[in-house]
């Protein structure tokens, strides 16, 4: 038993093991996809988990030498924060080997291993705190690590500002190391002389290693597929919490992007350099022309149509990114236009940088340009447009192969498509061009969308509003505010004819019509927007292949295309070009569940079942199924409303960065000090009544937030972004208070009453966690948010039944010893 925590080194290790956990996600991000942040999570639950067990089992050890394994468990932690990355991005994993290769399995059980030991490391370090420190100390502790992970996940945004994402890993690896510096001090070991000796060896290693420190991705990436042609090379790279931009030039071979570009193109498209965001979704700098003649060759693209149609005079570009499509709209010579872009780290690119390269495509007269989220844009805005543009935003790789079916975007919700409808002037255009993919999914989950949003609009004469043309690489979407006229559909037709574009949908179109020129067995895109238009959606969704279902902002995983039955059928056919046909995103999803499922069953159940070292505090035992329930379900609820709570204040601050940090850290703080004021209630009051109060707060905050949120954005949405800052954190603080405080309450009851089972509550708690991220995700994909926080609060309600106190033993398949 100590008298005093090491509090100072315990908030030292939280915040940099909250600001490791952030990295790994961006680093996952470059080097493989987004999905596998999921993965990241999983992992640093799986750890904490772990931890739980070898505590259980080594908790006599622990008891004697604490002041020792204490400091040993943080310097693991700085040394396997960088070195197991390392390891772990050495290993090669491809998801599309899977089902014939078994080494992919292996490596992928491999990276989950490695990527879990620093945070196995981290989470013994603070649960063998729990175990030695007075029992009163427990929630103060709990609120030490609470406190500092908050810390650690704004500090990990703003150093991202700053240097580059290889380079914080060494960063975050000294943090450690000062934590270990910290411990010794606080603990008062003796042979300090030795241990800081080794401490200032172990900083020089770190420090001197740092410059051989680099990324390696996935070569399956654009990025990697471009610099294979001859003569390409990195000329620029820069990073932010936003993404990594890698500048390409081709010395010998020239780059070319154009997506889309008819087969009757005759014009060659200007010089460029080729901008990768995470080494992937390629978009191009294109030399700014000395005559617009020179852009001719962006008219035949299939997201020039509305041009043809009406030269608008207010226009919207959404995602202007590198500016192709406010060049194309220089060519049709509009005269006013708002360029929106998320990234302003590619606006500064362009305008200052690369000025000379890209001319003065945003820095002119006729555009303005607005470092906005598009919602966040248009619900700020009394402007009216003559066209909304929505431009291609993300890698046709990528895409094609289903790995985005994890990115939550609110970009093409039915809520988002009704805000774009909003502000069309009379007439105008909403012009949305994606990515084809075969069999058609994407294009027809968008026209299904946007056919609902105008019913719910409860417009007049839905079919004549839409049109759909595609080529052999890209598809645009045409709703009008208004109906489209015969002129109108005349135009369209001798658009597409002059380009061997192929129209998919006007009202007007007949089947032979529909499929001339880029030639599909079946007429397949005019065939379902056909039912769509008829009112047989309900039945395309049921029969189709892939999930069309429309995305909302409940469920906003509009690239989820989804369906087993469609995946045992590619299963069938991997012999015969099927692997292709499989959203592999959500495939990751549920592996990843799957696997650390089993992992956590193995390295943390397991142990836990079999071994029960000491005996209870107390004559009568805290019964263990009450103790699991308890553990079990505060693991899940919590994570739960946490994930949720992001989802929903994404939509409030539109900016994801801001979203996730100031949500994050905001959970963490209050319930540290929800942990502390536990503390100070629990020396008035027993335990339970404590824990019903706050679970009662949960529910009822939970409730109200679920239904209130929405409408209360609506009306604040004209705020400023700092303003919106403050508001996020007064309507989030008092449920995260309360949520700090039902498991330090637990911690403290187990500690005068059953002390021994407090490193196997934190490995229940740890398992019920690793499991809960991709559940949550899973049941919001399919059920929607409203489901996951329903469920936390079910569960957060279902515990006070269940809060460990004295009752007669039951034993939980154990040994007593």
């Amino acid at each position: 038993m100590i008298k005093r925590p090491p509090y100072l080194s315990i908030a030292i290790l939280s915040a940099s093991a909250m600001s490791y956990e952030i990295l790994l996600m961006r680093l996952f991000s470059i080097i493989q996809w987004h999905h596998f942040a999921y993965m990241v999570i999983a992992l640093a639950l799986l750890g904490y988990g772990i931890s739980g067990s070898l505590l259980y089992l080594l908790q006599t050890r622990v008891d004697r030498y604490y002041q020792w394994i204490y400091p040993a468990s943080i310097l693991l932690f700085a040394l396997t924060s960088l070195g197991a990355f390392l390891v772990a991005q050495s290993l090669t994993f491809n998801i599309e080997e899977l089902f014939w290769d078994y080494r992919q399995i292996v490596n992928l059980v491999l990276i989950f291993l490695l990527l879990a030991l620093p945070f196995m490391f981290t989470a013994s370090a603070i649960c063998m705190t729990f175990m030695v420190c007075p029992g009163k100390k427990a929630a103060t502790v709990y609120a030490v690590d609470l406190l500092g992970a908050g810390i650690g996940a704004i500090a990990i945004i703003i150093v991202m500002y700053l240097l580059m994402p290889e380079k914080i890993l060494t960063v975050i690896s000294l943090g450690g190391v000062c934590a270990v510096a910290v411990a010794i001090w606080e603990l008062k070991l003796s042979f300090k002389r030795p241990l800081l000796v080794t401490l200032v060896v172990v900083t020089t290693m770190l420090i001197g290693s740092s410059p051989y420190i680099s990324l390696t991705y996935s070569p399956y990436k654009g990025l990697m597929q471009t610099l294979q042609i001859q003569g390409t090379r990195i000329i620029d790279q820069r990073a932010t919490p936003l993404g990594q931009l890698t500048l390409v030039a081709s010395d010998e071979i020239p780059l070319r992007h154009a997506p889309g570009l008819s087969l009757t193109n005759s014009i060659e498209p200007l010089n460029q350099l080729g901008l990768f965001t995470d080494a992937d979704n390629l978009t191009a700098i294109t030399q700014y022309p000395e005559s617009v003649k020179s852009l001719r060759y962006l008219d035949h693209t299939t997201s020039a149509l509305a041009y043809h149609l009406q030269k608008p005079s207010k226009l919207l570009v959404i995602g202007s990114g590198t500016g192709s499509d406010l060049l194309q709209a220089q060519y049709h010579q509009v005269q006013s236009i708002d360029a929106l872009e998320l990234n302003p780290q590619v606006i500064e690119l362009l305008n200052n940088d690369y000025k000379k390269f890209a001319g003065d495509v945003y820095h002119n007269p006729q555009t303005e340009v607005h470092i906005a989220e598009a919602r966040d844009f248009l619900s700020n805005t009394h402007n009216m447009y003559d066209m909304i543009q929505i431009a291609l935003i993300d890698s046709a790789n990528a895409s094609s192969s289903g790995l985005y079916a994890l990115n939550e975007s609110y970009l093409y919700t039915l809520e988002a498509m009704q805000l774009y409808l909003s502000r069309l002037s009379p007439n105008g255009y909403l012009s949305i061009t994606r990515w084809i993919k075969l069999p058609p999914r994407d294009t027809l989950k968008l026209f299904a969308t946007a056919h609902q949003a105008l019913e719910s609009l409860r417009l007049d004469d839905i079919d004549k509003r839409m049109v759909l043309i595609r080529n052999w690489q890209t598809s645009t979407l045409l709703i009008k505010n208004g109906s489209f006229s015969e002129h109108e559909l005349d135009l369209v037709e001798q658009f597409c004819n002059a380009r061997l574009f192929d129209q998919a949908y006007t009202h007007r179109l007949t089947e032979d019509q529909s499929n001339r020129y880029n030639l599909l067995s079946e007429p397949l895109f005019y065939q379902t927007s056909q039912q769509i238009i008829t009112h047989q959606t309900d039945t395309l969704i049921d029969e189709y292949k892939f999930n069309l279902r429309p995305a909302t902002d409940d469920r906003p995983y509009f690239h989820h295309f989804f369906k087993w039955s469609s995946f045992f059928e590619a299963i069938k056919l991997r012999g015969k070009g099927g692997m292709p046909l499989i959203e592999w995103g959500y495939i990751i999803l549920v592996l990843t569940l799957g696997v650390t499922a089993i992992l956590s069953a193995v390295f943390i159940l397991l142990p836990l079942s079999f071994t029960t070292h000491g005996t209870p505090a107390s004559d009568s035992a805290i019964s263990q199924w009450h103790v699991l329930f308890y553990f079990f379900g505060i693991g899940v609820a919590f994570l739960f409303i946490e994930i949720a709570t992001i989802q929903k204040f994404l939509l409030f601050l539109h900016h994801p960065i801001y979203a996730i940090s100031i949500t994050l850290s905001t959970f963490l703080v209050f319930a540290g000090l929800g942990s502390l004021t536990s503390e100070w209630l629990a020396n008035m009051y027993t335990h339970r009544p404590i824990v019903i109060l706050a679970t009662t707060a949960i529910a009822f905050l939970s409730i109200g937030y679920l239904y209130l949120l929405d409408p209360l954005f609506i009306e604040l949405a004209i705020l400023t972004m700092e303003m919106k800052m403050l508001i996020s954190i007064l309507l989030i603080s008092p449920l995260a208070f309360f949520m700090g405080m039902p498991f330090p309450l637990a911690i403290s009851s187990l500690k005068q009453q059953a002390s021994n089972l407090i490193p196997w509550a934190w490995g229940i708690n740890g398992y019920a966690s690793v499991i809960s991220a991709g559940t949550a995700t899973l049941i919001a994909i399919h059920f929607g948010f409203t489901v996951v926080i329903l469920s936390a609060v079910i569960l957060y309600v279902s515990i006070m039944a269940v809060f460990p106190r004295n009752v007669p033993l039951k034993p939980l398949r154990t040994t007593r010893t």
